[in-house]
């Protein structure tokens, strides 16, 4: 097999029409700097086939679009493009063997009705790794629908037993109108299709379920778990799921309750895979207030076992390999991101490819041949983007393929370090902090970077937003505040919004915890972030006006009534007002009401078509602040949505954004 080299790697990327950046032979301009690191992921999705000879991998194209390449490693392993998408409003974004020649991919856009309400949706298509035979899989938009398809499948099972070229696949079903006909579709809800991915063909297999949202199969392809959440009569959802499940021998759905762990009862149980050989369900519980893992028989009894817990952090994945996806353990994340494996042989593969790779401790095992003797391999660190890996347990061999983020490979990054601090109550708050590389941690200018969310929380590994900052010679701190997830359900609290003084309190105690350690500069001291991080940034302000002298907001929440609001056209509304709540921290938790109050300049980024948060959010927000008489700058981003998938894009709001700080913090 010829290892592709990085000189093949940059070549093949050059071909599809990527920027070029030759690594400079001097100091970089800012400008190339904000495009090394403003370039999407070179390696946006990627896949092994049945025979582990061929990979597929999506990788960017020039500004927003997305290509579909396929290399056949058997042969001269070059770069083919085989298919591509050009339309900014969507997102090629998945791309799996369905066969060891037809390959199965999503696409994933963005749309607006007449009222101005965006409306996500998908749609499933099918091609030969060659470029030929291109077939939509997603059931096509009668005339007399009554409604639009937005969900335009999922994959249940890449492999049906003895349905060769066959894939489970769901369908959403939409009510018809009918005049003069008795032929008009009155089904409605999701069910599941057996699909020939060569000639588009399928044979209904699930009826469709009002309040199915998802189902799961076994490694055999046959669905034995089904997902529904609950709705009022205006179909609305209540923010309750229940399970039902088919026991070995029977067709017939029985609802999964009355659960037993280890002799315990428990009141809830995530399920997220079956194996069938077991006859048994994994899922997820509380114990003691943090996540865990445990498997309930599927036998009518809904006994089960702890798989793995903790009493630190949450329990928060499953690992899974082959295209049956086989659980082979879970993971945590405590400083690191820690696998435990169940499985015996894949346990001391990656022990062995731990001293292989000692300088990317991140190893994921993102695909596998049928047998599982070839396995595709990420792995990544801190400082070091990624690299993807052939690894062949025949002959252990471990082939360099891709490089994740090809722009940056032999850069040297900033490392993260795990730290923790003392938040004005005195809880240690724990977080990473990230230095340039070769300065002195003494009086640099800072950045504090709190993560989106806010159920979520930032971990050990590369950031591409983080490292460009480092190379500006920033430090950086990422706090996870009260609020974050991961740490169990009394860190979590009642959330980041509910509870956003405590929250926001945490993140500026970040910002005076680097300034009293002498790392930050006081008057080069700034905050950063991205939705919910964005509205920590801007809530910072309205806490301690003083604190940050440059304020950074991107796709920000600004007003937790608007949130509410935009809602209301989706059947989550309910969910989301719940999660908002009500009382006077809607006012206090709102910067947008708050303009008065800001010292700092603040700097505003917005796509036109954000699902997650609507853009009138940072328009509302630069017009207060205007009123106000602030300093104020805002981007508007035309046709993108919430992670500004865009290089060009990206690019010139780095440059933005670092022009802006230097600025503000006389830099």
């Amino acid at each position: 097999m010829q290892i592709l080299s990085k000189a093949v790697v940059a070549a093949s990327l050059l071909a599809l029409g990527g920027t070029a950046i030759a690594l400079p032979a001097q100091a970089e301009t800012r400008e190339e700097t904000a495009a090394r690191y403003g370039v999407r992921t070179s390696v946006l999705d990627i896949s092994l086939s049945p025979s582990g000879n061929k990979i597929a991998f999506i990788a960017p194209g020039p500004q927003h679009s997305e290509v579909l390449n396929v290399i056949d490693l058997s042969g001269d392993a070059s770069v083919k493009t085989i298919a591509g998408n050009t339309e900014i409003k969507a997102d090629m974004t998945q791309c799996e063997w369905a066969t060891e020649s037809r390959l199965v991919c999503k696409v994933w856009a963005m749309s607006q009705n007449e009222r101005g309400l965006l409306l996500p949706f998908d749609r499933m298509f099918a091609v030969n790794d060659d470029g030929s035979e291109f077939r939509t899989l997603t059931e096509r938009r009668s005339l007399s629908a009554l409604g639009y398809r937005q969900d335009g499948g999922d994959i249940v099972a890449l492999d049906v037993a003895e349905k060769d070229g066959h894939i489970l696949m769901t369908r959403e079903y939409v009510k018809e109108f009918s005049t003069g006909t008795r032929t008009a579709n009155e089904k409605e809800g999701l069910g599941v299709d057996l699909v020939d991915v060569v000639d588009g063909s399928r044979h209904p297999l699930e009826r469709p379920d009002a309040e199915a949202t998802r189902y799961i199969a076994d490694q055999t392809g046959r669905v034995r778990i089904k997902v529904r959440s609950l709705v009022d009569g205006g179909g609305i959802l209540k923010g309750d799921q229940t399970y039902v499940y088919r026991t070995k021998d029977s067709d017939a759905w029985k609802r999964l309750e009355d659960i037993t762990i280890d002799g315990e009862t428990v009141n809830g149980f995530t399920a997220v895979a079956v194996d069938s050989d077991r006859d048994v369900a994994f899922g997820f519980v509380t114990r003691d207030g943090f996540d865990a893992l445990a498997e309930v028989t599927l036998d009518g009894s809904a006994k089960g076992r702890m798989l793995l817990a903790r009493d630190d952090v949450d329990v928060d994945r499953l690992i899974r390999i082959g295209r049956q996806r086989r659980v082979v353990g879970a993971s945590y994340a405590t400083e690191k991101r820690e696998v435990e494996y169940f499985d015996k042989e894949l346990k001391a593969l990656a022990g062995s490819l731990s001293q292989a790779l000692p300088e990317t401790p991140l190893i994921n095992i993102v695909g596998a041949s049928a047998d599982e003797n070839r396995l595709l391999i990420v792995a990544s660190s801190d400082t070091q983007p990624g690299t993807s890996y052939l690894f062949d347990k025949k002959t252990k061999s471990l082939e360099p393929l891709l490089a994740i983020r090809d722009y940056l490979v032999d850069r040297t990054m900033g490392a993260m370090t795990s730290i923790a601090y003392p938040a004005s109550d005195g809880t240690s708050i724990p977080g990473y902090l990230t230095l340039p590389p070769g300065k002195e941690a003494v009086g640099l200018p800072a950045i504090v970077l709190p993560h989106g969310g806010p159920s979520a929380r930032d971990e050990w590994g590369f950031d591409w937003i983080v490292q460009f900052f480092v190379a500006r010679g920033y430090a950086v701190l990422q706090p996870n505040y009260r609020g974050s997830s991961g740490y169990g359900e009394a860190w979590y609290g009642r959330n980041g919004f509910k509870a956003w003084d405590v929250a926001i309190g945490d993140v500026n105690d970040a910002g005076r915890w680097l300034v009293s350690q002498g790392i930050a500069d006081p008057e080069r001291l700034a905050i950063a972030g991205w939705s919910y991080g964005g509205y920590a940034a801007l809530q910072s302000q309205v806490l301690d006006p003083e604190l940050f002298k440059a304020v950074v907001a991107i796709a920000p929440v600004t007003d937790l009534k608007y949130l509410r609001e935009d809602a209301r056209g989706y059947t989550n509304s309910r969910v989301v007002s719940r999660f908002i709540g009500e009382g006077p921290h809607i006012d206090a938790g709102s910067p947008l009401r708050h303009a008065e109050k800001f010292s700092a300049p603040v700097a505003l980024f917005h796509g036109t078509l954000d699902l997650n948060v609507d853009v009138r959010h940072s328009r509302a927000m630069a017009r207060e602040l205007r009123k106000a008489g602030k300093q104020v700058s805002y981007s508007e981003y035309e046709d993108l949505q919430h992670n500004l998938s865009d290089s060009k894009v990206r690019t010139e709001m780095l440059l933005e954004i670092d022009a802006f700080l230097t600025k503000a913090l006389g830099g």
